[in-house]
């Protein structure tokens, strides 16, 4: 099921269940897995491990180097797919930028046409990403998180699980587990209707609420708060908010400003 127009290099190792697109190209030893498909024009850039299931769309380019002004293009690293990921029309996602290293996307994400994943991105299971939203380098993601069209995130930061981002926002600070996040740096509250389709029973959204309230309504500074929280005792739902605003990026965690007030 390979196209007699695919260019393959003879280091790629195919399953003979996989499907490989009219101008394809695979340039290096990569890895695909059963029931892959990869569409026309296509291309899969030196070490890339491909999970069963997952469909590459048309024009996408994974593999290729980060673009990073130091990178030496000698060096050996990759990206790691797990299985069953729907990658859509020109998707770009680039190695990882250290010797050995690589970006690291797991099982069920869907990531829309035209999104980037930078080098070393992290990103968990079940995510959706949609159009033309933009992670720079180190970035990590969660699980089950929606980001919006045309959101871009500043390098090194994360975003936590069962979040929600708007389009079109600017974010250089953490999103935390749970949150609705909006505009530049903004924080509008947990993403309440996200945990109840996610099946969260009513004592654990009423635990992050409480914890969340605690953290960043109170009146304290984030120190404080996490100090107060830590003083009592959390369902384990709950725990992973506070331990996650315990442990913040170089970046910081977004404040939270309620509301659509202007900036």
């Amino acid at each position: 099921m390979i196209h007699p127009t695919a260019l393959i290099d003879p280091r790629a190792l195919i399953d003979s269940s996989a499907e490989i697109g009219p101008y394809v190209v695979i340039d290096g030893a990569a890895e695909i897995g059963a029931g892959c498909k990869v569409e026309a024009h296509a291309q899969i850039v030196g070490h890339v491990v491909m999970g069963g299931g997952t469909w590459v769309g048309r024009g996408a380019v994974i593999g290729a180097e980060p673009q990073d002004l130091g990178f030496d293009p000698a060096m050996q690293s990759g990206v790691i797919l797990g299985a069953k990921n729907v990658i859509r029309e020109h998707v770009t996602i680039h190695r990882g930028s250290k010797p050995g290293g690589a970006t690291r996307i797991g099982d069920g994400n869907f990531l829309m046409a035209g999104c980037h994943l930078a080098h070393d991105v992290v990103l968990g299971d079940r995510n959706v990403i949609a159009n033309a939203a933009l992670l720079a380098g180190h970035i990590q993601v969660g699980s089950n998180t929606f980001i919006g069209g045309g959101a871009v995130f500043h390098q090194f930061l994360r975003i936590g699980d069962f979040c929600v981002v708007q389009g079109n926002g600017s974010f250089s600070k953490d999103i935390p587990h749970y949150c609705a996040a909006q505009r530049i740096n903004r924080v509008t509250g947990l993403n309440v209707i996200g945990l109840r389709r996610q099946g969260f029973s009513a004592e654990d959204r009423g635990a992050i609420k409480g914890l969340f309230e605690l953290l960043f309504c109170e009146g304290m500074n984030l120190s404080q708060a996490v100090e107060h929280a830590a003083a009592r005792e959390w369902p384990e739902k709950a725990l992973r908010l506070l331990e996650f605003v315990r442990a913040p990026s170089r970046k910081g965690v977004c404040p939270v400003r309620p509301g659509r007030a202007e900036d």
